[in-house]
């Protein structure tokens, strides 16, 4: 074994036993990464070399993690939470940014360093904080909203540092001219690219995806994001920038999810190569040298990070529990910390033990992270007592109403399916309570008379509150499959007679939610079509008793008329969701098919979980198949299943591959 091979084999080993153990121990991928840098890189083990080739090569993690966070870059999102963006993230980015740099220039720094060091203690990790804030199904509570408008100008903030750190590292030269030179070659990279360029990207695209190769689009990918990351190189700026552009540019096509989806594996492994050349950077002598220094910088950067935070919530006017539970969330360092030190060291703007006592601290910081977030609302409890009073006091509002209800609807979600199956109630003379955690909803809901509280449904003393033990009925009126789970989990555990009607978008979550506890599961995209379809054969004529027929034998059959849908173009939008989903496909039995003269039986379609819908015949409408069914020249297969099956079936039908799974 070679020794280019034999080092390959260590890394890919030792990546792959300890992302599994993390993973064991819900902890970030990342962290694993980490240890394995630190345990084989050149100040510990020695068997992975800081060579030049290892830090470029590691440099491809830079521009995919970059490119990433570009494709998920959202202008409409932005535009739709400038405020909390620009206020609450420019605050917390200017005043942390400012106070760091003041602090390390005390500390004996120059201003690159205090700059570099600033930069990147400044930012917080948005894979961490997203990932527990939506499995906490709190992304859409206030705190979790300020703290994903933070993260979304910190995300913006990356875009100048990044342009500032390599002109920093230039010698001999006036420092305002440098930056001066490098913002305008910045901006006008950027107007050209969203002018000229995003008027390019989009017929190339285009045209590449007509090609039909998924080969070919992924290269397409790489060859277009590596082109703008070269260019923004050449032009004396980083390659984390052009990378970063090239991912907004092709987030405004229609093909952002597909290209999401092709180049994960790529990203994933190559962000595994940078957090594990960012590893290799920690001198574990160092670190215990420093122990002292860095569990005092870890303190002060995470209670330092949080009253920030809870300062500039604070300045809006939120109260104070709100407040302190932003802070908590946000008080770790992020992804872009690693970003910008390495970029940092590649300037040589910092090293030594600085550069150790930050990086080890920042690491630290990022794995007591998940316990911070995790306890965030009890913390607030305990530090403001006010807060814990006003979450009593909500549950006690609840409570107040919900004790004088019998056999009553208690309905999650107050948006505009709530309020109209509310309205249907009241008609009824149905007694109903609502909940919603929308407080200006709520707030003009209620002064309207309306019988709807402030509280979150996926809290049990909350469901407790409104009465869950004697109600009738319970309705989640929002399409969250998350939050229904999470309701479903608890009403299954404390009130296990009362049944639920779940709200969803389409039918791919029917099944999960149904073994959750859902007595009935509404998709509506599927009641779309049937009120379409039963418009449609008014307006054509068919009696009104044959249509209400129709409905109801529809929905007798639970949905099975409706199971599926022909796939198409624009279904790649959510290419993820879609290969989750049962399709309809249709076959053509032409000239020369192995399937001409063969019955259904004989094709063994049911080897490949997918079901044949019916079979059309020149001039007929179609007829129901059956396994005696002869196939002929001409005939059109309508079949039904998921698209690995679909291909598999066709294959067979086709071209005789017949094969059992």
């Amino acid at each position: 074994m070679n020794e280019p091979l034999s080092l390959i084999l260590i890394l890919l080993v030792s990546a792959v036993l300890a992302v599994a153990l993390f993973r064991k121990l819900r902890l970030p991928a990342m962290l694993a990464y980490f240890l394995v840098g630190v345990v084989l890189g050149p100040h510990t083990s020695g068997l992975l070399p800081d060579s030049d080739a290892n830090r470029e090569f590691a440099e491809f993690g830079i521009v995919f993690l970059m490119f990433s966070i570009g494709l998920e870059f959202s202008l409409p999102q932005l535009y739709a939470m400038r405020k909390k963006v620009l206020g609450l993230g420019g605050s917390q980015v200017f005043l942390t940014l400012g106070i760091v740099m003041g602090i390390a220039k005390l500390a004996g720094l120059d201003w690159s360093a205090a700059f570099v060091i600033g930069a990147a203690l400044t930012m917080s990790s948005t894979a961490i904080v997203s990932k527990i804030l939506a499995e906490r199904v709190d992304l859409n509570s206030r705190h979790g909203r300020l703290s994903i408008g933070v993260l979304l100008f910190q995300d913006i903030a990356v875009v100048p540092i990044l342009v500032l750190i390599p002109a920093l590292g230039v010698v001999g030269t006036n420092l305002t001219d440098v930056l001066g030179l490098a913002m305008l070659k910045a901006a006008g990279m950027l107007l050209f690219l969203f002018t000229i360029g995003k008027w390019l990207i989009n017929p190339w695209f285009n045209l590449v995806a007509g090609q039909r190769s998924r080969e070919l689009f992924v290269m397409n990918v790489l060859m277009v994001t590596l082109l703008l990351a070269y260019a923004t190189k050449l032009a004396g700026l980083s390659y984390a920038l052009g990378a970063f552009i090239a991912g907004m540019l092709i987030s405004e096509t229609k093909f952002r999810y597909q290209v999401e989806s092709d180049i994960s594996a790529f990203r994933d492994i190559f962000l595994g190569l940078f957090f594990i050349s960012v590893g290799m950077l920690l001198d574990v002598q160092q670190i215990v040298n420093n122990i002292g220094a860095i569990l005092l910088v870890l303190f002060a950067l995470v209670l330092f990070k949080a009253a920030i935070v809870t300062l500039v919530v604070r300045l809006v006017k939120y109260e104070s529990g709100v407040a302190i539970r932003t802070g908590l969330i946000l008080a770790q360092a992020g992804e872009f910390s690693f970003v910008i030190l390495a970029l940092g060291v590649e300037q040589k703007l910092v090293s030594g033990p600085a550069l150790q006592v930050i990086l080890a601290a920042s690491l630290l910081s990022m794995v007591i992270a998940p316990f911070l977030i995790q306890y965030n609302g009890r913390i607030a409890r305990k530090l403001v007592q006010s807060y814990s009073r006003n979450s009593g006091q909500v549950v006690q509002d609840i409570d107040d109403v919900g004790k004088h209800l019998h056999n009553h609807v208690i309905i999650c979600g107050y948006g505009r399916s709530g309020q109209y199956l509310a309205r249907f109630l009241r008609e009824e003379n149905i007694p109903y309570i609502a909940l919603d955690i929308d407080p200006s909803r709520v707030l003009e809901a209620a002064t309207a008379g309306e019988n709807v509280m402030f509280g979150d449904a996926a809290r049990r003393v909350v469901l407790e509150a409104a009465g869950g033990a004697r109600a009738k009925a319970l309705v989640i009126s929002y399409a969250d499959n998350r939050a229904a789970m999470k309701i479903l989990h608890i009403v299954q555990e404390n009130y296990p007679q009362l049944p639920v009607i779940v709200r969803t978008v389409d039918d791919t979550n029917m099944e999960a939610l149904r073994e959750a506890g859902a007595a009935e599961v509404v998709p509506e995209i599927l009641e779309g079509s049937l009120m379409l379809a039963s418009h449609a054969l008014m307006l054509l004529g068919v009696p009104l008793n044959r249509v209400v027929k129709r409905i109801r034998i529809f929905r007798e059959e639970r949905y099975k008329l409706f199971k599926g849908y022909f796939h198409g173009i624009s279904d790649a939008e959510n290419e993820d969701l879609a290969n989750q989903q049962v399709r309809l496909h249709s076959v053509i039995i032409s000239p020369g098919t192995f399937a001409i003269g063969r019955n259904l039986a004989d094709m063994h379609l049911e080897n490949f979980d997918v079901e044949v819908k019916s079979i059309r015949r020149p001039n007929s409408n179609g007829s129901q198949p059956n396994e005696e069914s002869i196939l002929a020249e001409g005939d059109v297969i309508v079949l039904l299943g998921q698209p690995t099956g679909l291909t598999n079936a066709q294959n067979a039908l086709l071209i005789g591959r017949v094969a059992t799974k």
